[in-house]
C-alpha cells in the first residue's frame, strides 16, 4: 500500500466516475450512516487468508476460480438459488484441480455483486428517457421512472441481502454440503446431454475414484473432504458505500473493506488519478483490476505503482478482458512491461466482457467457443512468455439458461429467447460452466 497519506475518504478530492447521482440527498446521507454502524460482513483474518493464497496461485501453488453472476438481483436471495451458486463452483473446482493438480483458490462473485457501470447515463424505453439500470443496489430494472430513479434504500437493502447469503454459504459450508465423498450432488444431467460426455464422464470417474482411495487410504480425514475455504468479491463501484464498509483494523492499525473479501476496479473507473484509485491504494484487502485492451504499458505500471508500490505478493490480480481477436497483440506488451520491472501480480483471464454480440433484436449474447479461444490464446501466450496465468474469472449461473450461444448443448440464436434471464450480460448456463472446466482441465494438463 501507498506511503502518501491516505483517509477512506480521501477519494473525495477526486471526481468519482460511475456514480449515480441521487434526488434526495439528505436520504442517501442518512443511509450512509446507517451502514456505518452495521456490523462488518467478513473479517480482517479471511482477507489475509485469501491474500496469502492470492500469492500462491500467483507462484504457481494454487489455482484460482472466480465466477458468479454480471449483476446479482435481490430476487435470488434464496436458499436454493444460493446453494446452487455454490454448488457450481464447487463442481467446477473440483475439475479444476483434477487438472492443475494443485489447490483451487474458490472467489464468488456473490454477498454484493448488486452495482454495474453503464456507458450511458440514460436509455431511452418506449418513448420514455428513464435513468439505466445500474444494479439493484441503485434502482430498479422496471422500466418506469419510479423504479429507474437512484434509491439510497437500496444501498441498506444490498448490505441485508448480502450479509442473508454469506450466512447461508457459511451454514452451506459448516453442513457438510461441500463434501466431495457424496457424488450424488453433482446432478449432471444439464452436462449429460453434451456431445463430450462420454469424455467428461471419463475425467470424473478418475476423479471420484481418487477421492475414495484418498478416504479409503487415510491420507485424508473425513472433516477435510468436507470443508472448504471460500471466498467473496465484488467491483467496488459504490464508493460511498465502499467507504461505508471500509473500517480500521485495531490490531495491526490497517484499513479493510470488510464488505466482501475481495474487491476489484472496473475498466471504466480504473484512471491512475481516479477517485477509485485513490481508494483502492489505502485498502489492506487483495484488489482486482479489469485491463481491457486500452490498457498500455504504462498505464500498467502507473497502476501498480499506485496500487502496490510495496510489491506485495498476492497484493494485486490483473485480471484481463482484451477480446478473443486482439489478445494475442495487447497480451504480450502487459507481460514484458511487468515482467522487466519484476513486479508481483496475479494473472487472471476474465474471457467473456471482450467477446459480447448483439444477436438479433437486441439481446446480448456470447458465443462459448470464442470465450474458449481467448482462454486458450491467454494460456498459450503466458507459456511463452515464460509468465504464469494464475486464475480464470466467469460470469455463470448454475440455472438452465439461455444466455450464451454454443457449448455442449450447441446453443443457437433460436433458443436465446427459451430463457434468457439476465438484467445485464449473458451468463454460461450450468451445463456451460462445467463443460469449460472440463476443457480448461484438458488444456492445464497439456
Amino acid at each position: 500500500m501507498s506511503k502518501r497519506p491516505w483517509a477512506p475518504d480521501g477519494w473525495r478530492s477526486r471526481q468519482p466516475l460511475q456514480q449515480p447521482e441521487y434526488p434526495d440527498v439528505a436520504e442517501f446521507r442518512r443511509a450512509l450512516e446507517e451502514i456505518r454502524r452495521y456490523p462488518p460482513l467478513v473479517a480482517p483474518g479471511e482477507v489475509e487468508r485469501l491474500r496469502l493464497r492470492m500469492a500462491e496461485a500467483g507462484r504457481g501453488a494454487a489455482f484460482i476460480l472466480q465466477g458468479g453472476n454480471c449483476a446479482e438481483r435481490f430476487i435470488d436471495c434464496r436458499g436454493e438459488s444460493i446453494a446452487n451458486k455454490l454448488k457450481i463452483l464447487l463442481q467446477m473446482s473440483v475439475i479444476l484441480t483434477y487438472g492443475v493438480r494443485r489447490p483451487v483458490v474458490r472467489i464468488g462473485r456473490i454477498a454484493g455483486q448488486y452495482a454495474k457501470p453503464r456507458s450511458s447515463e440514460y436509455e431511452t424505453v418506449g418513448g420514455q428517457r428513464l435513468h439505466s439500470y445500474r444494479g439493484d443496489a441503485v434502482n430498479g430494472v422496471e422500466p418506469v421512472p419510479s423504479a429507474r430513479t437512484p434509491d439510497p434504500r437500496r444501498l441498506q437493502q444490498g448490505y441485508f441481502y448480502s450479509a442473508a447469503t454469506l450466512n447461508h454459504i457459511r451454514a452451506l459450508i459448516d453442513g457438510g454440503f461441500a463434501d466431495l465423498r457424496h457424488p450424488h450432488n453433482w446432478d449432471l444431467k444439464a452436462i449429460e446431454r453434451s456431445r463430450r460426455w462420454p469424455e467428461n464422464r471419463d475425467i470424473l470417474d478418475r476423479i471420484l475414484d481418487a477421492i475414495r482411495f484418498m478416504e479409503s487410504f487415510g491420507g485424508v480425514h473425513a472433516e477435510a473432504l468436507g470443508r472448504i475455504d471460500f471466498y467473496t468479491s465484488h467491483e467496488g463501484l459504490l464508493l460511498d458505500y465502499e467507504e461505508a464498509l471500509t473500517r480500521r483494523d485495531a490490531e495491526s492499525g490497517l484499513y479493510y473493506n470488510l464488505g466482501a473479501h475481495l474487491v476489484w476496479i472496473g475498466a471504466r473507473t480504473r484512471q491512475v488519478d481516479g477517485a477509485h484509485v485513490e481508494y483502492f491504494r489505502g485498502i489492506a484487502n487483495p484488489v482486482g483490476v479489469k485491463i481491457d485492451s486500452s490498457c498500455g504499458p504504462d498505464e500498467l505500471i502507473a497502476l501498480l505503482e499506485a496500487l502496490n508500490p510495496d510489491n506485495q505478493e498476492g497484493r494485486v490480480a490483473l485480471i484481463t478482458r482484451l477480446g478473443a481477436g486482439r489478445v494475442e497483440e495487447a497480451l504480450p506488451p502487459l507481460i514484458r512491461a511487468v515482467q522487466s520491472g519484476k513486479r508481483a501480480v496475479v494473472w487472471i483471464c476474465d474471457p467473456m466482457h471482450a467477446n459480447t454480440q448483439n444477436a438479433e433484436g437486441g439481446r446480448k449474447t456470447r458465443d462459448f467457443s470464442v470465450i474458449l479461444d481467448e482462454l486458450t490464446r491467454t494460456f498459450q501466450i503466458h507459456k511463452a512468455e515464460g509468465s504464469r496465468l494464475a486464475g480464470v474469472h466467469f460470469e455463470l449461473t448454475a440455472e438452465d439458461v439461455t444466455e450464451c450461444l454454443g457449448g455442449g448443448e450447441d446453443l443457437t440464436h433460436a433458443d436465446l429467447d427459451r430463457n434468457y434471464e439476465t438484467y445485464c450480460d449473458p451468463r454460461l448456463n450450468n451445463a456451460q460452466s462445467l463443460e469449460m472446466a472440463f476443457l480448461i482441465a484438458r488444456l492445464l494438463q497439456t
